[in-house]
């Protein structure tokens, strides 16, 4: 709906560029084509909101026709409307003429959305997501064994049971990486992964958790916090003098659920290219995943690190 609604306007304040006589007529022209367009865009939204489960189940073509067809009729029915409030003049000419201009108008956007359905088409996407999660299993595998190393010579029996630990892990990680996974599975992940490197580092690493109105099985993409806490533990914790605590916190906020991770960031350490290579990897798979319905900050201040996720809560159908 954004997409269509920056379309559409775009393509109106382009006309209102045509057809203003001056350069500085340009706004009054905008806000007068606009006062047409607008009604009836956003009628036409709610029409398609209405009918979507219904145009869900046509062909691709059939449904782009229908689309075109509702375009033109609520054209001519907002024509006549204003034609009989005597706010415009023209006979069924001009109002043929109108329909012609909104289906001119509503093209481009389908063809726009075809070809980006294309881009996106789900063997597409399939392959990206697992070529991304496949650049995260490596990097995590040499890590998780470069702390196991670090326990055989001063703790054999501590380390076995890392070994075994890390296998349970990696049973995890073969999962399919196409489908979003229980929440409750990223969390027991996540907690595996850091008993791992408390082995390691002791005392020295802290977590704290927070999960607050936020059900176990709401469905999260696989591996979402896991590089996140492999760098707060590289960047933040280790490099550190002393304790550190990193603090992973879930909670909802209406339809949508956040996911906030906070660690300290050590004073010339910073969050820079291996950070950088797990916010890229995760943004671009939960864009593959929610589109424009999920988002990623980032921020660094006061010698703490913040990563912030929000993203729709779905659970599995019933």
């Amino acid at each position: 709906m954004l997409r269509i609604l920056l379309g559409a306007n775009l393509l109106v304040a382009a006309a209102a560029l045509l057809l203003a006589p001056r350069l500085e007529d340009w706004p009054q022209r905008l806000v007068e084509l606009a006062t047409w367009c607008e009604p009836l865009l956003l009628s036409t939204l709610g029409l398609l909101a209405l009918g979507r489960d219904w145009l869900w189940r046509l062909k691709p073509r059939a449904g782009q026709a229908l689309v075109l067809l509702l375009v033109m009729a609520q054209a001519l029915l907002f024509f006549d409307f204003w034609r009989f409030m005597g706010l415009i003049e023209g006979g069924w000419g001009a109002a043929l003429r109108a329909a012609l201009l909104a289906a001119a108008a509503t093209l481009p956007l389908l063809l726009y959305f075809s070809l980006r359905a294309r881009a996106f088409s789900p063997a597409v996407a399939e392959a990206r997501l697992q070529a991304l999660t496949a650049r995260i299993r490596p990097h995590f595998l040499f890590n998780s064994l470069n702390a196991v190393l670090s326990l055989i010579r001063q703790d054999p029996r501590r380390a076995e049971t890392a070994l075994e630990e890390l296998a349970d892990l990696f049973r995890a990680l073969m999962r399919d990486a196409r489908n979003l996974s229980p929440l409750s599975d990223e969390i027991a992940l996540c907690r595996q992964y850091l008993g791992l490197e408390k082995l390691r580092l002791g005392e020295r690493l802290k977590v704290e958790w927070d999960i607050v109105d936020v059900p176990d099985d709401a469905l999260v993409p696989p591996l979402m916090l896991q590089p996140l806490l492999e760098n707060a533990v590289y960047h933040g914790i280790e490099p550190g003098e002393g304790s550190g605590t990193i603090h992973i916190g879930f909670s909802r906020q209406g339809d949508a659920m956040v996911a906030e991770l906070t660690n300290p960031c050590p004073p010339g350490q910073g969050h820079h290219a291996g950070n950088r290579m797990a916010l890229a990897n995760i943004r671009e798979r939960l864009d593959l995943y929610y589109d424009l319905e999920a988002r990623l900050e980032s921020s660094e201040q006061n010698g703490t690190y913040r990563v912030r996720i929000t993203l729709p809560l779905r659970r599995p159908l019933p």
